[in-house]
């Protein structure tokens, strides 16, 4: 949870408020959060940072000084502070759950309530799910480079400030790591907590032989020697040898670690020694720099490594170093009372949105995997009783049938009511053992690190429909516009089919 967050806002969304809380605008509304593509070029992303959100939001206040503050910028009325000062959310949350995979376009949150409130929690909430899904999905992707080895987060000096060292450290585990760096993280949210030794720790003692002994002498249960410092081949793993003996007759087991250098060569070269030394047991540890290419190539190589330390490109994302999360209105309530379904516009179809209140459907072949999901009115559910139609997301002539599958569910459900949680709080290791069992049920086509088959998400019939008569209103609209320039990054509520209002 973060702490005092009620400022961690942009400027705008509390100027919006003002005016909404000025002209009386308190009516409902209801925010779709989706993200446009997959990072990394990826075939899959994990779901991670709702637990965080959730008990963030339900804990929002405006402090004092957070009212002083605002009220020194000489930007807000009286009656606008006095709103925020007794300012608790009131509205409903629905998501996915955490570790849950997830593909572009469908809406993996659903806020329900009043355009205040939705306006004031838009940062944070893409804040928040962008990086723990971004590093989340990043933490997947090595571990299945890894098949499925044991990952060590060691990101905490590279990550952006000390909450995203913290936010990394939890996604991380959710994404298939075993353990982190981190000991504040370790403390905060149980995660297990792993180390070895800096190379300063070698050059602080007058041989490397002698940093070796120290070092068993004080952790002789978790003896990993950095081997590195001077010569990998020549002393180092000479000198782990003669420690690591010493330690097997006392019935303790050696480890080593790798910084630089070539890691393949190497890996095989200090694997050789060892066992040729009777340290077949002796565990070889990795770092420096690593990322799923990299380990997918060692691991293609047959490299015996046992563990896996990576930090800079898991924590940061690497070359793809955001989600592309975006938090859009999607219905809002009319003086009846009554929803109705909007539409943002534009000239690339990909960024034009699904209007409306909408539910996903995953559908399942045999075995629980995951073959297509469905965005779909959340009033016209699939019925299930035969073939289904599913229509590409873009709006235009694609789509096929699907004639046969097992069965389907939907992913949404309702983790908050008039602002508080309702489904409580998952310990962390049974979202992590979440994400590790969707992984297994998940195609490995979908799974390639490079060139992943790309998985099927459709809109229903009724929702290409809904969404057809925006784009045909819009285009009337443009054609009557003497200027040219009406229909596009439109928004608003077009005349929608009577049945698509939704009462709430």
């Amino acid at each position: 949870m973060i702490q005092r967050a009620a400022l961690l806002t942009d400027l705008y969304e509390l100027t919006m408020m003002q005016g909404y809380h000025r002209y009386g605008l308190h009516h409902g509304a209801v925010f779709d959060m989706f993200f446009r593509r997959q990072p990394f070029g990826g075939g899959f992303s994990v779901f991670a940072g709702l637990d965080d959100l959730l008990s963030t939001i339900e804990n929002l206040r405006f402090e004092a000084d957070d009212i002083a503050y605002l009220e020194s910028l000489q930007l807000f009325d009286d009656a606008f502070l006095e709103y925020l000062s007794n300012f608790r959310f009131s509205g409903d949350i629905w998501a996915v759950p955490e570790g849950t995979l997830v593909f572009p376009q469908e809406p993996l949150m659903r806020v329900h309530t009043s355009i205040l409130e939705a306006q004031l929690i838009e940062s944070m909430l893409l804040n928040t799910i962008n990086f723990q899904t971004l590093v989340a999905t990043k933490t997947a992707r090595i571990y299945l480079a890894s098949e499925e080895g044991s990952i060590a987060e060691f990101g905490l000096r590279r990550a952006q400030g000390v909450d995203g060292a913290l936010s990394a450290a939890r996604a991380a585990y959710i994404g298939g790591a075993a353990s982190t760096s981190n000991t504040l993280a370790g403390k905060q949210f149980g995660i297990p907590v792993t180390g070895t030794m800096a190379h300063s720790w070698v050059m602080a003692f007058a041989s490397e032989r002698e940093a070796f002994e120290r070092y068993a002498e004080l952790y002789p249960d978790k003896t990993i020697l950095l081997i590195d410092t001077y010569d990998t081949l020549g002393s180092g793993v000479e000198n782990a040898i003669a420690v690591g003996t010493e330690l097997q007759k006392q019935g303790k087991r050696l480890g080593v670690r790798l910084d630089s250098g070539d890691i393949q060569y190497l890996s095989k070269q200090v694997r050789r020694r060892l066992d040729k030394a009777g340290l077949r047991d002796a565990l070889i540890t990795v770092s420096n720099e690593l990322d799923e290419q990299i380990v997918h190539q060692l691991v293609s190589a047959n490299s015996p490594v046992d563990l896996w330390g990576v930090g800079t490109q898991l924590v940061t994302g690497g070359g793809d170093p955001s989600l592309t999360g975006v938090y859009k209105l999607c219905a809002k309530e009319d003086p009846g009372g009554t929803y109705q379904p909007t539409m943002k516009v534009s000239d690339n179809p990909e960024k034009s949105t699904n209007p409306g209140i909408k539910q996903v459907y995953r559908f399942y072949g045999k075995n629980k995997y995951p073959i297509a999901d469905l965005i779909a009115l959340e009033e016209q559910p699939p019925d299930g009783n035969g073939p289904i139609n599913f229509y590409h997301p873009s709006g235009d002539y694609r789509s096929f049938r699907l004639d046969s599958y097992h069965s389907f569910e939907p992913l949404l459900q309702r983790h908050m009511q008039g602002g508080k949680r309702v489904i409580p709080s998952p310990a962390l290791p049974e979202i992590r053992e979440q994400t590790l069992a969707n992984l297994q049920c998940l195609d490995e086509t979908y799974k390639r690190i490079i060139n992943p088959h790309i998985y099927k998400v459709s809109v229903s019939k009724g929702l290409r429909q809904l969404k057809q008569g925006f784009l045909a209103g819009y285009l009337a609209d443009a054609d009557g516009d003497a200027d040219g320039d009406g229909g596009t990054e439109g928004g608003g509520a077009a005349p929608p089919p009577a049945e698509s209002g939704v009462d709430r």
